[in-house]
């Protein structure tokens, strides 16, 4: 009697233990529908919902812009100029020879704004306000026009004594010529002129760019802009052939 007891017992264990361990299954399914209903929810969330819209940096964009015309050209100046040079031989302290050189030299001195050179403190942009201040105008470029330049005279003197200095007297004579043009391009007011321009044409730009209220302003220039800009070493003298003499 007492080994069916005991029979009974375990197998009323067995089954006790069976049924817990199928109810605990049951609940671990349960709560794993509802964990998986919540993230398949979060995540439908997550794509539904609106994402933040790109940053620009609008200041940058319009620098981009002004900058792809790089060195904006807004004011042309030609002038034609006559230069003598010359040059003697001594013998001790007394002029024995002169040559002398007679050049006709036509010359063209271009003006603008470097736009490469705007950086981001120079635009302040509200809306469809946008104020942007230029660099100041100065000379990009200034030559000689060596296809119509010459030599009208070259001439050695008496008994051709004068020295036979053709090169170096045309040399001279282009320098002179090019400063000469140059300072006749700024006593006329090539800068002002340029940077006048340069507002239109920036003004223009930046309303094609959709800005309806536009201010530009240029760069603050000193007395010496002109001729210091025209020295650099990015302007260019062309030389000519060497002239032949004149016997």
């Amino acid at each position: 009697m007492s080994s069916d007891r005991g029979g009974n017992v375990l197998r009323n264990l067995g089954m006790m233990l069976a049924g817990g361990a199928v109810a605990a299954a049951a609940v671990a399914s349960f709560w794993a529908v509802r964990m998986g209903d919540r993230l398949l929810s979060s995540a439908g969330n997550f794509f539904s919902n609106p994402q933040p819209s790109p940053q620009v940096d609008v200041r940058s964009v319009v620098i981009e812009q002004v900058r792809e015309a790089s060195d904006l050209t807004t004011a042309v100046f030609s002038m034609q100029a006559v230069v003598p040079t010359s040059q003697d031989v001594k013998l001790g302290e007394f002029t024995v020879g002169t040559t002398k050189l007679l050049y006709i030299a036509y010359g063209k001195v271009q003006a603008g704004v470097d736009l490469s050179q705007i950086a981001a403190a120079d635009v302040q942009t509200t809306g469809n306000r946008i104020q942007i201040q230029l660099p100041p105008p100065r000379i990009l470029d200034s030559k000689i026009d060596v296809n119509r330049s010459s030599v009208y005279d070259y001439n050695r003197g008496f008994l051709n004594l004068g020295p036979d200095t053709a090169p170096e007297l045309q040399t001279a004579a282009q320098r002179k010529a090019l400063t000469t043009i140059v300072q006749a391009a700024c006593d006329d007011g090539v800068l002002q002129r340029a940077g006048d321009q340069a507002k239109q044409v920036v003004t223009r730009l930046l309303n094609t760019a959709g800005y309806s209220q536009v201010k530009v302003a240029l760069a603050p220039t000193t007395e010496d802009t002109c001729t210091t800009s025209a020295t650099s070493p990015s302007k260019r003298l062309l030389t000519p052939a060497t002239p032949s003499s004149n016997e």
